[in-house]
């Protein structure tokens, strides 16, 4: 399931109390998906790493009340305030010990641990990898298996593009994305790769990117998404730096080369995006119009996604009345 699916589905989840398990690869943006309903729900989210917990951390501490009767002490991470609204979030869940997400059993379907109860407005989601990806995972038992709707994370490149524009990931990076798609999520279990190209592991280079040298340059992104994603992103910048610069296509958008070949034609449609402006996009427009209808309606919607400003300008407007379909 694609991650806007997903979170539409949490939302469900949230509203209903239907505890969910999401299930995906490492890298893919499990928490974050669930971080992002989170925010957009303004409720409250408690992130517990099930995998550093004993099970007597999630039960809490006995001790003895007035009467002589044995009473337990709820930990201080759940939430206690009865009017609180929020995600209870079990990251790593079947990465803990058996023995901890059994522990979980009862909080997860009856929503109580002992003698503590978990507000009403409160929901229960976990996450996980999967058995076959080769994490430290242990079978989830059955019991607790059966207590959540399960749901399977999947990478999609579009939705991926669109986040990266609007959170300042570097355009290069995106622009290779799009010409090699394949490269967003790359692993494989079978292999013993330390590094490999993960929608977060992308993310890390996105940082790093602008306080590179060229001595190590191929180093960091070999050591951040392994060898093959480094030895073809290098490649492909050798395309992207020697593109012409957008003063030479703003100066005369009308005659400007376009480039021939695919791998150009990404690249400079992520470039330009990059560069897109209130002030420039009218005579960007004008260059955009002029390219392979498919390349011109990915350089304006990349455009839209770094600056939402354009929207304001006239030849947006006219561009958008028959595309508006492709900006969301």
């Amino acid at each position: 399931m694609k991650p806007s699916m997903i979170a539409k589905t949490v939302q469900v989840g949230v509203k209903t109390r239907q505890p969910m398990f999401l299930w995906g690869p490492p890298g893919v943006g499990k928490s974050d998906v669930v971080r992002q309903v989170a925010e957009g729900e303004k409720l409250d989210l408690i992130d517990i790493r099930a995998v550093l917990l004993d099970p007597v951390d999630l039960r809490g501490l006995p001790h003895i009340n007035g009467g002589g009767y044995a009473h337990w002490c709820p930990p201080a991470f759940l939430p206690h305030d009865p009017k609180s609204q929020g995600i209870l979030f079990l990251d790593e869940l079947n990465a803990a010990p058996q023995l901890t997400q059994s522990a979980c059993y009862q909080l997860v379907l009856d929503r109580k641990l002992g003698e503590y109860q978990l507000p009403d407005g409160w929901a229960v989601i976990a996450a996980g990898n999967r058995e076959t990806d080769r994490s430290v995972v242990h079978r989830m038992p059955s019991a607790l298996a059966n207590r959540f709707m399960h749901i399977n994370f999947d990478v999609d490149k579009e939705e991926w593009c669109a986040w990266a524009a609007q959170n300042k990931i570097v355009p290069e990076i995106i622009s290779f994305i799009r010409f090699m798609p394949g490269k967003l999520h790359e692993f494989d279990p079978k292999r013993d790769d330390k590094s490999f190209p993960t929608p977060r592991s992308w993310e890390f280079l996105s940082r790093m990117m602008p306080h590179l040298s060229q001595d190590i340059e191929y180093s960091v992104m070999q050591g951040t998404v392994g060898d093959g994603a480094a030895a073809e992103f290098i490649g492909y910048l050798k395309v992207y730096r020697n593109l012409p610069d957008v003063n030479e296509i703003l100066a005369d958008p009308k005659k400007a080369r376009i480039p021939k070949d695919s791998a150009t034609r990404y690249a400079i449609c992520g470039y330009l995006a990059s560069c897109a402006n209130k002030q420039n996009i009218a005579r960007l427009a004008v260059y955009f119009n002029r390219m392979d209808a498919e390349f011109g309606m990915l350089a304006m919607r990349e455009s839209y996604h770094r600056c939402k400003d354009i929207a304001e300008d006239e030849s947006f407007a006219l561009w958008a009345a028959t595309n508006m379909q492709v900006l969301v």
